[in-house]
């Protein structure tokens, strides 16, 4: 544990160090605020104390912006050489892709606990449902980790960042958007099956205060499967 701690902060030190944390944070407030305050919904004209809107459009941009994030972070390694020197500092496989991913989620977590004001702003409008906040939070943290395995293994099977935010993209809009399209064209067992493969219907569930293990087990289940093909891919190496 030591030692996946140890490639976290190194890689969230390494944010900060470049820039891309600050513009990150900064893209993502910018653009969940501006769409959740001002282009289309003015809560404040509304006079509705809940933050389902942000959750909504946090959920886009994390979408955008996660890959973002992620995109560097195995295929950097492996363009400059320094993915094998670090392998050999006896860092497993699983320990890097660990720690790469744990670093990215404490960068996500950073820019989720900065739209805290947003709670304390609607909270004063009326009385703001504290349990479906919570629940929206722990919707869009369960998002982002799913996400930010999706995009851990993207990169882990390129050396082109580009190529592997590309990748990230293509897999998110299969989860994201594909699969419920899919779930509303067909009916029976093969619509209840995408409709299962929907994550968008998963995070609306935990976002609207509804708490179900089949929520919980579908984000985890997805997040446990990208990283074991993150480390899969890594392992390769020996054979490439």
């Amino acid at each position: 544990m030591h030692t996946i701690w140890t490639i976290a902060k190194r890689e969230l030190a390494t944010f900060f160090d470049s820039l891309i944390a600050y513009i990150i944070l900064t893209l993502f407030l910018g653009f969940s605020g501006f769409f959740t305050w001002l282009y289309g919904n003015d809560i404040f004209l509304v006079g509705q104390a809940n933050l389902r809107m942000f959750f909504n459009i946090a959920s886009w941009s994390l979408f955008f912006f996660i890959p973002a994030i992620t995109m560097k972070m195995v295929a950097e390694e492996r363009k400059t050489g320094t993915l094998e020197l670090l392998l050999t500092k006896s860092v497993s496989d699983r320990q890097l892709i660990l720690g790469k991913f744990l670093g990215s989620v404490l960068l996500i977590c950073i820019a989720l606990t900065a739209t805290l004001p947003y709670v304390i702003t609607v909270s004063s409008i009326g009385n703001l449902d504290n349990g479906g906040t919570i629940c929206g939070y722990l919707g869009l943290l369960l998002l982002s980790i799913t996400y930010t395995a999706i995009g851990i293994f993207a990169s882990s099977i390129t050396t082109n960042q580009i190529v592997a935010f590309m990748t990230a993209l293509l897999i998110g809009l299969f989860f994201h958007i594909i699969f419920g399209v899919l779930a509303q064209n067909f009916t029976g067992t093969i619509g209840q099956f995408f409709d299962a493969l929907n994550l968008q219907s998963h995070f609306e569930s935990i976002s609207r205060g509804v708490i179900d293990s089949k929520d919980l087990i579908y984000f985890l289940s997805i997040t446990v499967l990208g990283l074991y093909l993150g480390e899969w891919a890594l392992s390769k190496r020996h054979f490439s």
